[in-house]
C-alpha cells in the first residue's frame, strides 16, 4: 500500500494542486482585483481566467438565485424573476448594447427607499453621507482622537521630525479608521479588523454603538451571522492599526478604535453582504468593472432598492453609466 500511495504522489506531483480537487468560488459579474492605478488590461489579466490554470478548470454554474426567491411572496414571483434577469443582463453587460466595457443604462422607477443601507462608488462620498446623517441624528456626539507617529522601523529613513503629526493626522484610506471618530448612541459601525472570528466579530460586521467610555466602546450586533446570535453585546477597544495600501515613503501606526460609521458604506465594502434595503447613492458614476451589479444585488426584490443619481449640474437624472469587461467572460464556457 505504501509503494502503491508513493507511486500515485510521484505521478501527480507536476499536476495543479498535487492532483487533488479544488473548488473555486466567485462571480465574475462582481469586481476583479484591485491593482492600484491599473489600466483595464492589467486588471483583466490578474483575474483568474488569465491564469496558466485556468486551462485546468471546469466551469459549473449555479443555476438559481437564492437570494432572489428565499421567503418571496408567490405574488411577486413574476417581479422578482424580472429583476434578477435585470441584475444578469447588467452584469453581464448586456443593457444598451453594443458597448465596449462602458454603456449608459436606465434606472427603473419602480423601487423606493427605507434606510437600512446606503452604497457610494468611493470613500469621500461614503464619508460626506455619514457626517450628514450624523448631525440629523438627536443626541449630543463624541469625538475620539486617534494617535499617530511612524513606524520605528521606518525611522533610520526618516525622522519624527520631518514628518508634522498634523500631516499623519490627514491621512485617509480604506480600512482605516479616520483620526477623529464622531460617534453618537445608537450609530450604526462597521468593524474594520478582526477582533474575534469565532464569534463572528469580524472585519465587515455591523454593530451598533451602545455605549461610550473613555477607552472602550460597547455595541451590539445587527449583523445576522451564522450562529443567529445577533444582538450580542461586544467591547471595542482602541487597536495598533498600520495601513497598507497608502502611497507613502513610510509606514505609521494609528491608534484608534477599530471601527467606522456606516449609515454608508462603499460598493466594494458590501460585496458578500446580503441586505435588506439599499439605497445606491451616485453623485458620480461607478469606475470599475462589476460595481454597480455588485450593489444593486444586494437585495431580494425591486423595491426593496433605490437608487439616486445625480449629474454633473447637480440635479437628480435615472442614468448612469455601467462598466463591464467584457472580455473577463471570453473564456467561461460552463460544462
Amino acid at each position: 500500500m505504501r509503494d502503491i500511495s508513493r507511486a500515485a504522489k510521484v505521478h501527480n506531483a507536476d499536476n495543479p494542486f498535487g492532483g487533488k480537487t479544488v473548488v473555486f468560488g466567485g462571480d465574475f459579474r462582481q469586481m476583479l482585483h484591485v491593482i492600484p492605478k491599473g489600466s483595464r488590461g492589467q486588471i483583466v489579466q490578474a483575474s483568474l481566467t488569465s491564469s496558466v490554470l485556468w486551462r485546468y478548470c471546469t466551469v459549473l454554474s449555479l443555476t438559481k438565485n437564492m437570494r432572489l426567491s428565499v421567503d418571496a411572496d408567490p405574488a411577486e414571483n413574476e417581479t422578482i424573476k424580472e429583476f434578477s434577469e435585470w441584475i444578469l443582463k447588467l452584469g453581464d453587460g448586456k443593457l444598451s448594447e453594443p458597448n465596449n466595457s462602458e454603456a449608459e443604462i436606465n434606472i427603473p422607477k419602480e423601487s423606493f427607499f427605507k434606510d437600512r443601507a446606503i452604497l457610494c462608488p468611493t470613500n469621500d462620498v461614503v464619508e460626506e453621507v455619514n457626517n450628514h446623517i450624523m448631525d440629523l441624528l438627536p443626541g449630543e456626539s463624541k469625538e475620539y482622537y486617534s494617535s499617530d507617529k511612524i513606524c520605528p522601523s521606518d525611522t533610520t529613513m526618516i525622522r519624527d521630525n520631518n514628518v508634522l503629526v498634523e500631516f499623519l493626522n490627514s491621512i485617509t484610506c480604506s480600512g482605516l479608521p479616520n483620526h477623529v471618530l464622531k460617534l453618537k448612541k445608537g450609530v450604526p459601525v462597521m468593524l474594520l479588523r478582526n477582533i474575534d472570528q469565532k464569534k463572528g466579530s469580524c472585519n465587515g460586521t455591523r454593530l451598533q454603538i451602545t455605549k461610550m467610555g473613555e477607552n472602550v466602546l460597547e455595541a451590539r450586533v445587527i449583523t445576522q451571522i451564522e450562529s443567529g446570535d445577533s444582538d450580542k453585546k461586544v467591547f471595542i477597544a482602541r487597536m495598533l492599526l498600520t495601513p497598507t495600501d497608502v502611497k507613502l515613503p513610510f509606514q505609521f501606526h494609528r491608534r484608534q478604535f477599530p471601527i467606522s460609521s456606516c449609515f454608508g458604506m462603499t460598493i466594494n465594502k458590501s460585496q458578500g453582504q446580503n441586505l435588506s434595503h439599499v439605497g445606491i447613492y451616485l453623485p458620480r458614476p461607478v469606475f470599475t468593472h462589476g460595481q454597480l451589479y455588485v450593489g444593486v444585488s444586494r437585495v431580494k426584490s425591486r423595491k426593496c432598492l433605490k437608487i439616486l443619481i445625480v449629474n454633473g449640474e447637480g440635479k437628480r437624472d435615472s442614468k448612469t453609466t455601467n462598466v463591464v469587461f467584457k472580455e473577463i467572460f471570453q473564456k467561461i464556457r460552463p460544462s
